[in-house]
């Protein structure tokens, strides 16, 4: 396995386009279902009731691969990645608007109708849920992906559990906050709700990528050796663009 800085020339990986499109479908997904529906698990936690986005579940998910590309390709690749991402949720979100803006034929509006469209899919048709999404994981996806190459250069590749996790801390906290924050001001969300989500989603959120450690360790070990390759990103400039 040979050592990669992301300063030298640009490999060509196998497996990169595979893991970006489980990225994008996750992403998009995620944001799908966090218009969609509101779970509440019926108990409170520190006097703050435990009630979710639907896409929390999934979410932290696009995380793990966040972890997964800046320790196997590193922090430029990761870039690409992200921004393609935010791409295709752009495009979802404007196909989302355009449906609502078509006339629903009479059966349809008979069982379903524009109101329940609205009150389903109103977040992604409306852009302020895309909106939330895409300015929440810009800051804490980025965030995550520096934090983490840093840590890596600093502990000498060693210690990945303590890195994914110590990135994650970061990264979900800003992500969770940024994101309620504008969905709630866009009307995705009420404000009722506002302190709930913003801590249960970042409970969950970093529960879920501890639970999800050895399935990064085995991913990162599965396609380092594969891709022949172990990204360090020395003199790397950490600019999202």
């Amino acid at each position: 396995m040979s050592i990669h800085s992301t300063g030298a020339k640009a490999l060509s990986f196998k497996h990169l386009d595979l893991v970006m499109a489980f990225f994008v479908a996750i992403l998009v997904s995620s944001n799908i279902a966090s218009s969609a529906k509101i779970v509440d698990l019926g108990f409170s936690l520190l006097g703050i009731p435990l009630a979710f986005d639907g896409g929390t579940l999934l979410f932290p998910l696009s995380y793990v691969f966040g972890d997964i590309l800046t320790e196997v390709y590193g922090f430029k690749a990761s870039r690409r990645v992200i921004w393609t991402g935010f791409a295709a949720l752009a495009l979802v979100s404007a196909i989302f608007f355009l449906l609502r803006l078509l006339p629903g034929a009479a059966e349809w509006e008979s069982y379903a109708g524009s109101a329940a469209y609205d009150a389903i899919l109103g977040g992604m048709s409306s852009g302020g849920l895309a909106l939330a999404s895409l300015a929440g994981y810009w800051i804490g996806e980025f965030s995550n992906s520096v934090v983490l190459s840093r840590m890596k250069i600093l502990f000498s590749g060693k210690f990945l559990w303590i890195r994914t996790i110590g990135s994650t801390l970061v990264g979900e906290l800003l992500d969770s906050f940024i994101f309620v924050f504008i969905a709630t001001l866009a009307g995705v969300f009420v404000w009722a709700d506002f302190k709930s989500l913003v801590f249960t989603n970042y409970l969950l959120k970093c529960l879920l990528e501890v639970l999800l450690t050895p399935l990064t360790y085995l991913a990162v070990r599965v396609l380092k050796k594969s891709e022949g390759v172990d990204t360090y990103d020395h003199g790397v400039r950490y600019r999202p663009y």
